[in-house]
């Protein structure tokens, strides 16, 4: 079963596109084409299907929580920016609101399930509620989570909103998805996902961002420099604050700093900026897999 990959930024179909030639994402075709010229019967063809899908965060994700290549799914991180606090925050007055258009793809393929993202912004929970209420009256059982990027370790709070619709769950399984992905809002029940995947949702950030910059008390890390067991997060560097406390700062000399005149770089920022977190998405996928295999 081959993939579709959409997503008309041209820094992330040249992406995409070598990504998937290179075998690092599952076998699929990539396409350029702006959602809005998408049709039923462009789709149909696909059994998974990433839209917004940027540089390929969602099927990385999937993969690394272990949902196999061959198995249905769609994937969308409907644009953000009409909803971050740090934009002009038109909403749905904006015209990268695009979940009027991605509803009706959905309303006519009816995939079985499908992953999304947004930001966790007071407009963007108020943009969850409304997909939320569109896919429940399209037969769908929805769930959703506040998770930040902390949460599995990452040096960056990152929070967002994770939700998933799926078909054909009765009210058990609905209940039973609500209690361990958690609910959009419900903090306890979200670290419960976390930690069983794990990751630590208090350690840099409280999911609800009133602990955010607490900080780690690990004082045998040294002042800069790796800690022992970095893995993931190697790029990252410990520094010591006033306070006591130790905090991962971000180092990656590939990107930084932005230099004048190397406009790869400028692709690469905007590029990452736009992408998920795959291991948090992974998480979240794979708490769903806890209650529908």
């Amino acid at each position: 079963m081959r993939a579709l990959y959409n997503d008309n930024d041209p820094t992330a179909y040249a992406w995409l596109t070598r990504l998937v030639a290179a075998g690092h994402l599952p076998a699929g075709d990539v396409t350029p084409a702006p959602v809005q010229l998408l049709t039923p019967e462009t789709v149909a063809p696909y059994g998974a299907a990433h839209f917004f899908a940027g540089v390929g965060g969602w099927p990385l994700a999937l993969r690394m929580a272990g949902w196999p290549d061959d198995k249905p799914v769609w994937t969308a991180s409907l644009p953000c920016q009409p909803f971050s606090n740090a934009g002009k925050r038109k909403g749905t007055k904006d015209e990268r609101h695009l979940w009027p258009v991605f509803r009706e793809l959905v309303a006519e393929c009816r995939p079985p399930v499908l992953f999304g993202e947004q930001v966790a912004s007071r407009d963007g929970r108020e943009w969850l509620a409304g997909v939320r209420t569109d896919l429940e009256a399209l037969g769908y059982a929805v769930g959703a989570a506040d998770l930040c990027a902390a949460g599995v370790g990452a040096p960056h709070i990152r929070q967002r909103l994770f939700w998933v619709a799926t078909q054909g769950l009765g009210d058990a399984h609905d209940q039973g998805l609500a209690r361990r992905a958690g609910e959009s809002g419900n903090h306890g029940q979200e670290q419960q996902a976390l930690e069983r995947a794990g990751g630590d949702a208090g350690r840099l950030a409280d999911a609800d961002g009133a602990g955010r910059g607490a900080g780690s008390e690990a004082t045998e890390a040294p002042r800069y420099g790796r800690p022992a067991g970095a893995e993931s997060w190697s790029s990252a560097y410990w520094h010591l604050c006033l306070d006591g406390k130790h905090r991962r700062v971000p180092l990656e000399p590939e990107l930084f700093p932005l230099a004048h005149g190397l406009p790869g770089r400028v692709g690469q920022l905007r590029a990452y900026g736009n992408a998920i977190v795959p291991p948090l998405a992974a998480t979240f996928v794979r708490a769903f897999m806890d209650v529908r295999p």
